[in-house]
């Protein structure tokens, strides 16, 4: 049963990921990768992440600055799922050419890209617009459209959870959850305090995929055309600001509190059950360890909450 949010949780501007057997946390642009290796142990790598135009004033802009987080977090996951992935292939595991690296997850970056824009934008576009002119009527069109969206989207998270390892990435998800949600609640960072926190944060990234869909609709309501091609470049050129208005969201929600906002994050709270898997004590062990390299949550809880750890005797471990 899921532990409920604490009323008084804060924001802690730590995020992060789950990988191959372990889990990213970022705080700022320093970051850490923690993986459980075949033997047992756990092997942590730290390192500092510059994004696309780093430090410029357009990285403020709300909205603008939005897309530009979406891009860093797909360049940084592929590089962390990479690093992960070298853990269990012994032929990867040594450091390779930085600049051909760069040039394979560019190019796997641009492939992702092409096959998300014909299996959420194209395949529901189309057939919406098929069903929709069978009803006689183009105003239902973008809500079939969001509809067949959300559902094609929801059928890849089905089918790929029948994967063992995709089953396992989810339980990491929920481990790295279950640790920011431990310490944002006021909790010390023990194994025992982030079982029992709940696996669901209102600035997940399926959160984020929810506030997508759910804006898309909205935005393509007003724009109208009967040109196809123009409301599938449309589609494709909005991209940038859908995703925007949605980063803008979700950095909302996850600093308040309010009725409106938990009635807004609740979609992507409940696409969560479906991406998170409750972790067991060695997976949640390795979120602690990931945390711990990039986040002095003693500090936090003292700055924060105003307390120390060592006031309850608390361990982290």
């Amino acid at each position: 049963m899921e532990t409920k949010v604490c009323p008084r949780q804060h924001f802690s501007g730590i995020g992060g990921q789950a990988v191959l057997e372990g889990v990213m946390m970022k705080n700022g642009s320093r970051y850490a990768v923690a993986v459980r290796k075949e033997d047992g142990s756990i092997v942590i790598k730290e390192d500092n992440f510059k994004g696309f135009l780093s430090g410029t004033p357009v990285r403020k802009i709300p909205i603008v600055r939005g897309f530009f987080v979406l891009i860093d977090s797909l360049s940084l996951g592929l590089k962390v799922t990479d690093y992960s992935a070298s853990m269990f292939d012994e032929e990867e595991s040594a450091e390779g050419d930085s600049t051909k690296e760069k040039l394979i997850n560019g190019a796997i970056l641009a492939v992702s890209f092409a096959i998300a824009i014909a299996l959420f934008i194209l395949l529901p576009y189309g057939a919406a617009n098929f069903l929709s002119a069978k009803l006689g009527s183009k105003s239902l069109l973008v809500l079939i459209e969001g509809i067949l969206r959300l559902a094609v989207f929801l059928t890849y998270i089905t089918a790929i959870s029948a994967m063992e390892d995709i089953r396992r990435l989810y339980q990491y998800h929920g481990a790295e959850h279950k640790c920011i949600n431990c310490l944002e609640s006021g909790l010390p960072l023990t194994v025992e305090n982030a079982r029992k926190s709940t696996r669901l944060h209102k600035r997940c990234g399926s959160s984020f995929t929810m506030f997508v869909m759910l804006v898309s609709i909205i935005l393509f309501f007003f724009i109208r055309t009967d040109s196809h091609v123009t409301r599938i470049l449309l589609r494709i050129l909005l991209i940038p600001v859908i995703s925007g208005i949605s980063y803008e969201i979700i950095q909302l929600a996850g600093k308040t509190d309010n009725p409106l906002i938990r009635a807004i994050s609740a979609p992507g709270l409940w696409m969560q059950m479906m991406t998170t898997k409750e972790p067991d004590d060695d997976m949640i062990k390795v979120g602690m360890a990931s945390v711990e390299a990039v986040f002095d949550w003693k500090d936090y809880l003292v700055r924060e909450f105003g307390y120390s750890p060592e006031s309850l005797g608390a361990s982290p471990s």
